[in-house]
This record gives structure tokens, sequence and C-alpha cells, in this order.
């Protein structure tokens, strides 16, 4: 059978995504065929789960500590929280911190370009979740991480969550089990795992196709509203791109972000501070639509 050969997005001081992973791509499609077990393994109480755990692994573990916390910085807060809202996210098995956010920084440093990971240039399935099927050899993501997390490689608890995230979530599994049944396996585990994958791929995919531009950046990111709904706040990505160190990503009145909201509650009982936003003189908005 001839080889087949897939034209990546690549720069050259970036390793580059060459080997097919079978294994997730595998993972991924049961997933969502464990999703076919709602039609007899659905309780009340099973969806209400599924919700919360939603906002709890993927609005605070992934939104709020994954991305502005972990990846930009955009406040502070103490260790315990910083771990806490790490856990969370760890728990979405999304990976560890210190994959997800070596790969978020990547993207940010060529957004749309040779060497982003996820190009929306390359297509929109690509950056939804193809890109996902391809990592770089061993030696490659070593520098990779290095490169770009090496604030996360000296904390052993980052590590940890590395190397365990997937005993954690299977724990996870057995505890929803014994608490619910197959009824909370099956919404607390595939339904919510699937519905928070779409909701961050569409960040990756839908936030750089569709919606409206309020700032002239060099890259495909759009404000797309009803990603932001999905993702409490983050498919504000266009002020999220031009700002990436801001922890508030909806600017306009009608831009509604739940994760920034969080945020200032943490700041007003003392448990964040040097809380970033804009600077106002630079928000000068020009809206129009994405091509």
């Amino acid at each position: 059978m001839a080889q087949v050969t897939v034209a990546l997005p690549t720069a050259p001081d970036v390793p580059v995504r060459d080997q097919f992973k079978p294994a997730k791509a595998a993972f991924i499609i049961a997933m969502h065929l464990g999703v076919l077990a709602v039609f007899w393994q659905t309780t009340w109480a099973a969806m209400g789960l599924c919700i919360l755990l939603h906002a709890l692994f993927g609005g605070l573990g992934i939104c709020v500590g994954y991305h502005r916390l972990l990846t930009h910085r955009s406040f502070k807060c103490p260790k315990f929280v910083e771990y806490t809202l790490a856990l969370l996210g760890s728990l979405t098995f999304e990976g560890g911190p210190i994959d997800w956010i070596a790969h978020h920084r990547q993207h940010h440093q060529y957004s749309d370009a040779e060497g982003d990971p996820h190009s929306a240039r390359v297509g929109f399935f690509w950056s939804h979740v193809l890109w996902m099927m391809w990592i770089p050899k061993q030696k490659d993501w070593d520098v990779l991480t290095e490169r770009y997390t090496p604030d996360l490689l000296r904390q052993p608890f980052y590590h940890f969550l590395g190397k365990y995230y997937v005993a954690l979530s299977a724990a996870l599994a057995v505890l929803l089990y014994f608490l619910g049944g197959w009824p909370f396996v099956v919404w607390g585990m595939c339904v919510r795992l699937v519905v928070t994958y779409h909701s961050t791929w569409f960040v990756n995919s839908a936030s750089h196709t569709f919606g409206y531009r309020n700032f002239d950046v060099d890259d495909l990111s759009t404000n797309c509203w009803w990603v932001a709904l999905m993702t409490y706040g983050e498919g504000w990505h266009n002020n999220h791109h031009a700002f990436p160190t801001s922890a508030r990503h909806g600017l306009r009145w009608w831009e509604f972000d739940l994760s920034y909201a969080f945020i200032r509650a943490l700041e007003s009982v003392g448990l964040a501070w040097d809380v970033r936003t804009p600077p106002a003189e630079k928000l000068k908005y020009e809206t129009k639509r994405a091509a």
C-alpha cells in the first residue's frame, strides 16, 4: 500500500506533528459511541450531574484554570486554588496541564500560521479535532514542553497530573457508579466528556471561522456568541487574541463572560489578585464580520 503523506502546519524551530496516534482516535470515537447509552441509561439526577460536572471540570478547570490562569497568567492566586483548578481541569481527559498549556502557548505564538498545531487555515475539521490525531516524536515533544512550559516543569504536582490524569478519571468513573449506577457513569463521563471536548474544540475551529472581530489582529480569531455560551466566555476569541494576558474576554456589555465573573468573585474574597484587564485607551473597537 502506498504511503499517504499528510501536509501539516510546521515552522522551522517548532517540532512537527508527524506520528498518527490510532489509540487517541479510537478513544474519541469510543466516547462518542458511549453517548448512545443515554437511550437506556438516563435519569434526571444523571442529567443534572452532567451539567454540574461540566461547569466544574470544563468551566473552572479548563477555562479558568488551564487557560486563563496557567497558560496566560492573567491573575494570581494562592497555590491551593491554582492546584485545585488544575486538578479539575485534568478530570476533563484533555491531558495533563503541561501538555495542554504547551500546545496553547505554541498556538498563540503562531496563531493560524505555519507552526500553529491547529491552524484554522488548514481547515475547519483539522482545527476542530483532526490535529489531535498527530503527535510529535517524544524527543521533539520534550523540546516543545521545555520551551513553552518551563514554569510548570519545575512543579512536581503538574508532572503528577500529567502521569495520572487517566487514573484519576477512572477513579471518578468508579465513584460515579457507586453514587448513581450506570446513568451517572454515562452522563457524568461519556456525555460530559463529549460536550466538554466539542466546547473546547469549537474555540479552535468556530471561533476562528464564524462571528465578528472587534480588533484587527494577524490571525483568523473571531468573537462567536454561541461558542461563548458553551465555554463560559471563551468564545470572545478575537478579544482574547488582541489581549492574551487579560482575564476578561468579554469586553462589550453584551459579551457575557462567566469565567471572568468567577475570577472577580475570587478577587472579592481575597483569593485572586493582580487581575489583568486591557488598558482602557487600547479598547478601540472596529467591529466587522469575519471574512
